[in-house]
């Protein structure tokens, strides 16, 4: 037992923090405690001064012990508090805890409505371009013509073109000024973890897709009650796969721009005796169609960002150019955000007016189209939410709820790459990611990442193939799995791009191209749900790859490999669009 315990409770006084130090003085300068003093003995005739002074040094400790305890309670609590990159536990003062939290004041909603004005305008637009629709196409009993639908879609056309003129400069530059300022190894390791998130949600998406047309079975029955529409394209699988390779390295960076390359086929002209050749031996011609070839782009971009970082500061002015071209594009994006409303509210306008018949929903085709929307509502907000929650036990809610614009743009345009504006506004500005992450992350997500394509073209050769009652077999089933896989990372972030892709995966199952008419009916509304969830997986994957590098992002801080001293990241480019908004 210590000389300090030995002393009675009642004799040990509280002391407050800021009479210690008199205390202990005082102690320290009374005869008989101090080193110098002489002796004292007791009526025993044993010395005190040890012991005196190891029950004053006892009494200190346990006093400013126990004063800070309380003081640091009194001061701080621990509470969680919902952060906008999801759930988070932090020290706030008590008298903050006394606050209330949520408000009916008149101006405090009107601060919750100014700050959320973009959304619900949004949002009304989408629900005021339905109306729109509606009303004008039961507005007269004539069919509408394809002149007057363009009339109609005519501001929301402007809205596109202006968006999609911004994909180039934004997809470039953002690669090349986040590569360029990262060290080479962080980007090589953000870089990883990017697209084995996207490898992995893409073979999740399939096999969910796989599961509930097994298990629901759109197919029964023939194809008679079923409307064909378009035409098929012939083609040869391996040509698709090897094109891939092919666009990612453009000849010419110019063209790449507005053409991507395309391998043909065209059976050649025999004698009504000859035998019809296999599609091995057709006549093969290089072709080019009129879509931006954003894989190639995106490999040069990489490859720059390399080369900028390893030249250290020779490539720095190069570096500041790219970097002042992503801050000035997303200010521009700032500007065109405020107009996106009225956009959408003609683009959906048109849209309803243009869709064929309702009752073709409600056939066949309807429990297609019902097995899709349902197989991509379960991975977008239940699987890809999970997966984030799991990897960084945060709660996702908050962080989608922030990027409910990009959604609604993307469901609009149905288009992943030209709705990339506006995911990096929402990411940088709402979810406050890094923009290190989402100007590398992003673009490649863009590019490769299309859970709901995958999933899409595993249900629809599915569906043909019960429709055809054709009976699959494992080894079967699992080729589609494989194929939906390369055919969605293939697909290009453009409208409808899945019907091209979608031929590789019926040739691997033995089905004519000209089956693809079955669903091309529906395959325009569905294109646009396919397309928000790619833009949704590429958002999550951004969040989660911020969360998972954020202690290598914080340990570099704002000075990148060269040493060079530069602004936080959280700070690139968000003065000027903050400043920059109407």
């Amino acid at each position: 037992m210590t000389p300090t315990d030995q002393v009675p409770q009642q004799e040990v006084p509280l002391l407050a923090e800021g009479e210690e130090d008199a205390r202990a003085g005082g102690l320290a300068g009374a005869p008989g405690v101090a080193g110098d003093q002489p002796s004292v003995l007791t009526r025993g005739g044993e010395s005190r001064v040890d012991s005196e002074q190891t029950v004053a040094r006892g009494f200190r400790e346990r006093a400013v012990r126990r004063v800070r305890q309380i003081f640091s309670s009194q001061q701080q609590q621990q509470t969680v508090v919902w952060s906008s990159d999801g759930r988070t536990t932090t020290t706030t003062p008590a008298a903050a805890m006394s606050r209330p939290r949520f408000s009916c004041k008149p101006q405090d909603i009107k601060n919750a409505i100014r700050k959320n004005l973009l959304p619900i305008l949004t949002i009304s637009g989408v629900s005021g371009g339905i109306i729109l629709g509606i009303i004008l196409r039961y507005s007269r009993s004539t069919q509408w013509t394809k002149r007057e639908i363009m009339y109609v879609g005519y501001i929301g056309e402007l809205f596109l073109r202006a968006l999609k003129a911004l994909i180039i400069p934004l997809i470039v530059s953002s690669l090349v000024s986040a590569i360029g300022s990262l060290d080479l190894s962080l980007s090589k390791k953000i870089g990883l973890r990017a697209v084995g998130y996207y490898m992995t949600t893409t073979v999740l998406a399939v096999i969910l897709g796989i599961i509930l047309v097994v298990t629901i079975h759109p197919g029964k029955g023939t194809d008679e009650d079923i409307t064909k529409a378009g035409e098929g394209r012939t083609v040869y699988t391996p040509d698709l796969l090897m094109d891939l390779p092919r666009n990612l390295f453009p000849p010419n960076l110019i063209q790449a721009c507005f053409e991507t390359h395309k391998t043909a086929i065209v059976e050649p002209k025999i004698g009504e005796n000859d035998t019809q050749l296999p599609k091995s031996e057709w006549d093969i011609v290089m072709e080019h169609t009129r879509a931006l070839n954003i894989m190639g782009l995106v490999s040069f971009a990489t490859f720059l960002g390399l080369a900028l970082s390893k030249l250290g500061p020779k490539g720095k002015p190069l570096l500041d150019f790219f970097q002042s071209l992503s801050d000035a594009s997303m200010v521009i994006t700032s500007w065109l955000i405020w107009i996106s409303p009225v956009g959408i509210l003609f683009l959906v306008a048109s849209m309803m007016i243009e869709m064929e018949d309702f009752s073709v929903m409600l056939g066949q085709l309807g429990m297609y189209f019902g097995t899709v929307v349902l197989g991509i509502f379960i991975h977008g907000f239940v699987v890809l939410p999970l997966l984030y929650t799991l990897l960084t036990r945060k709660l996702p809610f908050r962080f989608l709820a922030n990027m409910t614009q990009a959604y609604i743009t993307a469901f609009a345009t149905a288009s992943s790459s030209g709705t990339l504006p506006v995911t990096f506004q929402c990411l940088e500005e709402k979810n406050h990611i890094d923009t290190r992450v989402t100007r590398f992350v992003i673009p490649i997500g863009a590019t490769i990442n299309m859970d709901g394509t995958a999933l899409y073209e595993a249900v629809a050769a599915i569906f043909i193939a019960q429709v055809r009652g054709m009976a699959l077999t494992i080894g079967q089933i699992v080729a589609i799995s494989i194929t939906a896989t390369a055919a969605a990372i293939g697909a290009a972030g453009i409208p409808q791009a899945g019907l091209v892709t979608m031929v590789m995966v019926l040739d691997v199952v033995g089905l004519p191209p000209e089956d693809m008419t079955l669903i091309i009916a529906v395959d325009w509304l569905l294109d646009r749900f396919r397309t928000m969830i790619n833009v949704l997986g590429d958002s999550i994957g951004a969040g989660l790859v911020y969360e998972l590098s954020k202690k290598e992002l914080e340990r570099m801080g704002s000075v990148n490999v060269n040493g060079d001293v530069e602004r936080p990241s959280n700070e690139i480019g968000m003065d000027a669009v903050e400043s920059s908004k109407m």
